[in-house]
């Protein structure tokens, strides 16, 4: 129910191999919510969030990742570890280039090519003009990690 639709919404999905996932709106005569609606057949394809909605019918967390309905399935006892570590390595990498990242995958779902090269040369425009891109460039020649600032 609400709790999948929520789950839509994140940029990344791990799931422990203990979840299941079922949009149960129509069980209890409910319409999707929280963008479920939207989320859902970007994520599977039309036919399938048709088959979910529809029929309201759970689904293991194995089958969510064959439909690409999560990125990747772990054993229960060890989601919060790699979760942790997929945070950290996020959190190595310069905001605000995530930032622009991000923008520019979700407009790109509803732009042409041309649009999307167009976006992609401002942003890059921006992070060549950054000085997370110098300590970046510097720390590669230096052969050591980055000390981004969010600059």
């Amino acid at each position: 129910g609400a709790g999948l639709s929520f789950a839509l919404g994140c940029d990344i999905r791990i799931a422990s191999d203990k979840a299941t996932f079922g949009p149960s709106f129509a069980l209890i005569g409910l319409h999707p919510d929280w963008g479920g609606s939207w989320f859902l057949p970007k994520l599977v394809g039309t036919a399938k969030a048709c088959e979910l909605v529809f029929t309201g019918t759970m689904i293991s967390a194995e089958e969510a990742e064959t439909i690409g309905l999560v990125n990747a399935v772990v054993q229960h006892d060890q989601l919060l570890a790699l979760v942790g570590t997929m945070a950290e390595k996020m959190t190595k990498n310069p905001a605000g280039v995530l930032r622009l990242a991000k923008e520019s995958i979700y407009r790109s779902l509803t732009s042409d090519l041309e649009t999307a090269f167009a976006r992609e040369t401002e942003a890059q425009l921006k992070c060549f003009y950054s000085e997370d891109f110098l300590e970046g460039i510097t720390a590669f020649l230096e052969k050591r990690q980055p000390r981004f600032k969010g600059r």
